[in-house]
């Protein structure tokens, strides 16, 4: 296969039928009463392993020679790809190294253990585990699995189009899709561009890592890494040459999100759709939600939720972020007298404008009779947040 087709995609879904979940649609209806557009999800975090990666390991693997599986393989993955692989690989009992990055969530590289793969972890994102296992396949002569820049990889990963059209019976209009190596938009641009030329391709990508953002506009592949990513699954500093090829020709555009947004998105996520979605695949919320894409008024738009495996520890940190982002909690310094009751006042004041005190803290400073007041506080929007600090600077309060 030298150039990936809506028949091989259509092929890919016919050998991987037996493997993968068909997953649900969901519509949201709180970002299509925003938007006034129909907006919807493609549940990708209730895949099997918790991510769409399973579909092109899948396909992959199906496609190797005898002589390739006996090899045993070895992939290199910020999680997802590894799990997908891990398992495909138990499945046809074949042998699977999988080297991931240090960085990458401790449930990711706990589940790929536990299907049976061995795990080396190299680096702080995926392209410094892609060069040890580079290395190491050299080494061992086992059967490289590349997680996006392969024709049956990016076959398999346009499955996913193709149960869209199925599903929204053949009424979309944009298709949302994260953006990392570009595995998931290629494959799912070839089948949606064959199926409607119309539909609109639009990728989302980190804004600390926009690699295909930046390929796209210098016309060929270009490393970009600016910084880590709480979206670990698309943090990938240098695209495949083979998903940019189809990318430049199909993606009518790629969007950035930047890191408070990416945690806003996953806090929607959780809060309005019930989902939990880990950073990559909050991207799509999170474009919406920051009008990076403004959807036209009834227009279809499907948003890919790509993956669900976050670590419960980097959840938190995450939803702390996102409550900061939206205005749901606030906090400050200030000084207050260090005498009976000198606390009382501030709290006089943010109790009679309904703010929530989830955590204080009095520290001593470099000043006779006075304290440092650290207060975190749960707020309703940004516009409460200003009236808090109007009321707390006339009552004599200097925010710091």
């Amino acid at each position: 296969m030298t150039k990936v087709t809506l028949q091989d995609i259509q092929k890919a879904q016919e050998t991987i039928k037996d493997i993968v979940k068909k997953t649900d649609i969901l519509e949201s209806t709180k970002l299509s009463t925003m938007t006034g557009a129909n907006v919807y999800y493609k549940c990708e975090n209730l895949q099997k392993t918790g991510s769409f990666k399973v579909r092109g390991a899948s396909n992959k693997i199906a496609n190797l020679t005898e002589e390739e599986k006996s090899k045993g393989v070895i992939a290199s993955s910020a999680g997802n790809h590894a799990q997908g692989v891990a398992l495909s690989a138990k499945m046809n009992d074949i042998e699977a190294t999988i080297v991931m990055p240090s960085t990458a969530p401790l449930a990711k590289v706990t589940a790929t253990k536990s299907y049976g793969a061995n795990v080396v972890l190299e680096g702080i994102v995926y392209d410094d585990a892609y060069a040890k296992a580079v290395e190491l396949q050299k080494e061992s002569g086992a059967t490289f699995l590349h997680p996006f820049n392969d024709e049956y990889v990016i076959a398999g990963q346009g499955t996913i189009a193709l149960e869209i059209f199925e599903q929204m019976n053949n009424k979309v209009d944009t298709i949302l899709c994260p953006v990392g190596g570009g595995g998931i938009i290629s494959g799912v641009a070839v089948a949606a561009k064959a199926i409607n030329p119309n539909v609109k391709i639009i990728g989302v990508q980190t804004a600390n890592i926009p690699s295909m953002y930046e390929s796209i506009k210098e016309g060929k592949v270009t490393t970009a890494f600016k910084a880590t990513s709480v979206a670990d699954g698309i943090s990938v500093k240098t695209v495949g040459d083979k998903t940019f090829d189809i990318a430049k020709e199909l993606v009518d555009e790629v969007v950035l999100v930047d890191e408070g947004e990416i945690a806003e998105g996953l806090l929607f996520l959780m809060e309005n759709q019930k989902v939990v979605a880990e950073g990559s695949g909050a991207v799509t919320t999170a474009a919406i939600l920051s009008g990076k894409y403004k959807p036209k008024a009834d227009e279809n738009v499907v948003c890919i939720i790509s993956g669900g495996n976050i670590d419960v520890n980097t959840l938190n940190r995450i939803i702390a972020i996102g409550l900061n982002k939206s205005g749901r909690r606030f906090s400050f310094n200030t000084d207050i007298q260090d005498k009976p009751g000198g606390l009382s006042e501030l709290t006089r004041i943010l109790s009679g404008l309904d703010a929530n005190i989830i955590a204080a803290n009095l520290s001593s400073i470099n000043e006779i009779g006075r304290l440092n007041a650290h207060m975190i506080l749960e707020t309703f929007d940004h516009e409460h947040i200003e009236k808090i600090k109007k009321a707390i600077s006339e009552g004599g309060f200097e925010i710091k």
